[in-house]
């Protein structure tokens, strides 16, 4: 296997950093993205935000709401860019199906975690997640700066 340049760019686009924070991760999908010639350009440009987007599954198709891309002046003359419009996300039929089937149930809901270059295409990873209570998030949190203590500590007993 041929190993990473150092000096290459990361395959990451937009992070969702909430996320994480918010939501408990239940499972996680891979789809693609139908977008525009004058997107594909502002998101190598880096120019994308997922904050505050989320999958609207209607129709038996899944749509990406909310997410912004920038549209670059020079790459967006001639049409009229719109960056918020709504977004197909290209996911098999059962994956759909099963998406559906658990966002139906009670507390699940279906949020973009990221979105990253795959080869040559967009892709964008998504998640069926449940909302955190507040005393999980504080669990989460509190768990965070004692793993990061306990980092602290072997390194100062190591040196």
């Amino acid at each position: 296997m041929s190993k990473k340049k150092p000096g290459a760019p990361s395959a990451t686009i937009a992070l969702n950093k909430k996320a994480k924070h918010e939501y408990h991760i239940e499972e996680r999908f891979e789809a693609g993205l139908a977008l525009l010639g004058w997107e594909v350009k502002s998101i190598r440009a880096g120019k994308a935000q997922l904050t505050d987007a989320y999958v609207l599954l209607k129709d038996g198709e899944a749509w990406l709401l909310g997410s912004h891309i920038i549209p670059l002046s020079t790459a967006s003359t001639h049409v009229i860019a719109d960056p918020t419009r709504t977004r197909k996300l290209l996911l098999h039929a059962k994956e759909i199906a099963k998406i559906v089937g658990k966002v139906n149930q009670a507390g699940y809901t279906c949020i973009p975690l990221a979105m990253y270059w795959k080869k040559n295409k967009v892709k964008c990873e998504i998640a069926l997640v449940k909302g955190k209570k507040l005393f999980d998030k504080r669990a989460t949190e509190k768990e965070r700066d004692w793993n990061r203590q306990k980092q602290r500590i072997l390194r100062e007993t190591n040196v």
